[in-house]
């Protein structure tokens, strides 16, 4: 496998979870490497975040991709996902860990911080997510990250690390150079010109030449 891989995101809200699932979710990870999938659904209820999952479950785990729910550990735990992904007002990781198991993933968002990292590091979490290295539509950049912390990170310590933030295919190269575990993208697959596969192939062919 490459040092540096993919890290998919789903996009902020699904007209349609079904053929999301069926077509665009299928192509993207039949398209080449993708390591892991966020569920990341906002505004939805509870069911809907379920009933989504489970379709996306179903089309995910089959391939070998981990699968990781947004913010709500109790969601991870009922869905039947590979582990969490919390912010930092989402839930403390050792909690996480009780709920979900050894063997749940639990990363944590640490913004550019070293002492947030540091902390997630210490409290048990199986990677730090930075970011954002480049401008976003997804939402607001509050948090502005650089190359730099990544290659203190990556020096460092043995936890992967997570970039995210605007990264495409055009961008990636320097992330990858400085260490970046994965690459966690939204826009850049979903929003592909060609369509989600076409995105995959252009962020692993991007990923490879760095």
């Amino acid at each position: 496998m490459p040092d540096c891989r993919l890290y998919l995101i789903t996009p902020p809200s699904l007209a349609d979870a079904a053929r999301f699932a069926t077509e665009d979710l299928t192509r993207a990870l039949d398209a080449g490497d993708v390591a892991a999938l966020q569920i990341r659904l906002k505004g939805l209820s509870d069911d809907a975040i379920l009933a989504a999952s489970e379709r996306i479950l179903k089309v995910a785990q089959p391939r070998g991709v981990a699968v990781l729910m947004n913010d709500r550990m109790d969601l991870a735990k009922r869905s039947g996902c590979d582990g969490v992904h919390l912010g930092q007002q989402d839930g403390d990781p050792v909690a996480a860990r009780r709920l979900l198991g050894a063997e749940g993933t639990i990363g944590v968002t640490c913004h550019a911080s070293r002492h947030l990292a540091m902390e997630a590091g210490e409290a048990g979490a199986d990677y730090v997510a930075f970011g954002a290295f480049f401008p976003t539509s997804t939402k607001d950049t509050v948090h502005q990250a650089d190359t730099a912390l990544l290659e203190w990170w990556s020096g460092l310590m043995e936890i992967p690390c997570v970039a995210i933030g605007g990264i495409t295919a055009e961008n990636c190269a320097p992330l990858v150079r400085a260490g970046a575990d994965f690459l966690a993208v939204i826009g850049a697959v979903w929003n592909h010109p060609e369509g989600p596969a076409a995105g995959v192939r252009a962020m692993n062919a991007a990923i490879a030449a760095a």
